[in-house]
């Protein structure tokens, strides 16, 4: 183990990547979500009658320590919160590094892992820092996977069991805000997998697992009841019942669901400029869906879950994160929209999976054949696997190049919303809500923006700073 060390400067790598695009992808000018965050918490960061609200956990507890280091030491840049997520995926790599390092993952598997870590298709997200606490978040899920692993496996560590009633506790109510509902839905499931198998087995109550299992319901109901204290609602397009809808335009209903395993493939802007049908997206999208029902079979058919749970729970949660972004943006009638950027953290966790098991079942393949027909089977099923692998990789590495070429645009595009910025006293209030795209749709869109800048150009904060 101690001569595959070096695997850990992989990350470093990735951070450096990631570091270099933003950098050479944006001009530090608030825009978007962070127009909302200006008026909502900006100046005094310190009030806590702005943080002492009923939907506190919807609202990211650490968020507010960041933005009060921020507006501290930082002047509010963007660039703070953009560091902090491209770090935060680099500690989510060195996790998955160690994971290979220690269960002796192939090379060749480790690098397709670091590539779809680091993989562009998730641009949106980097280059809007406001959305850095997420990638810390599913680092702390990977953590908590981890130490699960240890204790699966007869490995545990000192302070493990402890850390496994603690960990719920902080991701939930202080990290991972709306993606704590598919991590609690995944730790009850391996929970519960696990009690059922210990009943089976020796016909007993495994009572750890149960307090585990408790241990993650607590703070997700808390979760829950913070987000029934939201007073700002978003509007849908539609307000009809999912099933009803399913019923009524099932082309539709069925498209979204494959396009989001598509956007795995190839990212959904570079999809939208190669592809004039549909075909092609639901092609990808098939082989993705493919990649699943193949890893989850050789899960139960060779039994790795012994061997390791880690990669099962990736894939699972891979799988629920797509059908919950389908069940809740089905409402914006846009089959599209399941492949936008922002999406592809919660969707890459699955094919973290999938390459995982994919890389248990390649060795283990040889040892659970046999007969006659086992040289055809085996080869057959390594055919399947690398086929998917190829296609998963091509097609990140494609929407990555695609987007290393689209960065000196999206840079020229801050750089003229940071010169509107400045002179925002003579423009209109739709060509701010425009420029900074800030809900467009709404009247009052434009007035928000202007209310964003005039907090930061009388604190001299972010494009005003001095």
């Amino acid at each position: 183990m101690n001569n595959r060390r070096w695997l850990y400067f992989l990350p470093v790598f990735g951070v450096a990547f990631g570091l270099w695009y933003v950098k050479n992808s944006f001009v530090d000018v608030v825009y978007s979500d962070y127009i909302r965050l200006v008026n909502s918490y900006l100046p005094d960061v310190w009030d806590p009658d702005r943080f002492l609200v009923g939907d506190i956990l919807t609202r990211i507890p650490l968020n507010y320590v960041a933005r009060i280091i921020n507006t501290a030491f930082f002047d509010y840049r963007i660039r703070f919160d953009q560091v902090l997520g491209v770090l935060s995926l680099g500690l989510a790599a060195i996790l998955l590094v160690s994971y290979c390092v220690k269960k002796e993952v192939g090379l060749v598997w480790t690098l397709c892992l670091m590539a779809v870590t680091f993989s562009l298709n998730k641009w949106e997200m980097m280059i809007n820092g406001s959305g850095w606490i997420h990638f810390l978040a599913f680092g702390g899920f990977y953590y908590h996977y981890l130490v699960l692993e240890r204790l699966w496996t007869g490995r545990e560590k000192k302070g493990d069991s402890l850390r496994c009633l603690l960990l719920p506790w902080l991701l939930t109510l202080a990290v991972a805000g709306p993606y704590c509902a598919i991590y609690t839905a995944v730790l009850g499931l391996a929970y519960g997998f696990r009690i059922l198998l210990t009943w089976r087995g020796e016909r007993r109550l495994d009572r750890q697992y149960v307090f585990y299992g408790i241990s993650a319901l607590i703070p997700l109901l808390l979760y829950v009841w913070s987000n029934a204290q939201v007073t700002e609602k978003v509007g849908v397009v539609v307000d009809v019942p999912f099933a009803r809808q399913f019923l009524d335009t099932p082309g539709y209903m069925i498209r979204f669901f494959v396009k989001s395993f598509a956007s795995m493939a190839v990212g959904g802007e570079c999809a939208q400029a190669a592809f004039s049908s549909d075909l092609p997206y639901l092609v990808l999208g098939a082989l993705v869906m493919a990649g699943y029902g193949l890893a989850f079979w050789f899960q139960f058919q060779y039994r790795l879950w012994e061997e390791s749970i880690f990669p099962l729970l990736l894939t699972g949660s891979g799988f629920l994160n797509h059908l919950l972004v389908w069940y809740s943006r089905w409402v914006f009638m846009n089959e599209e929209y399941g492949m936008s950027s922002r999406y592809a953290l919660q969707f890459q966790v699955g094919i973290l999976g999938i390459l995982l098991t994919f890389s248990l079942a390649w060795r283990r393949l040889p040892a659970r054949q046999a007969g006659g027909a086992a040289p055809k089977a085996k080869a057959g099923a390594r055919a399947i696997m690398a086929a998917i692998v190829v296609a998963l990789l091509a097609g990140n590495g494609y929407t990555t190049i695609e987007e290393i070429k689209k960065a000196p645009l999206r840079k020229e595009a801050c750089m003229r919303r940071a010169q509107i910025a400045l002179d925002f006293e003579n423009r209109t209030d739709e060509e701010l809500a425009a420029n900074f795209e800030y809900r467009t749709s709404r009247p009052e869109s434009g007035a928000a923006v202007r209310s964003a800048l005039e907090i930061l150009k009388k604190n001299k904060w972010n494009i005003f700073r001095e």
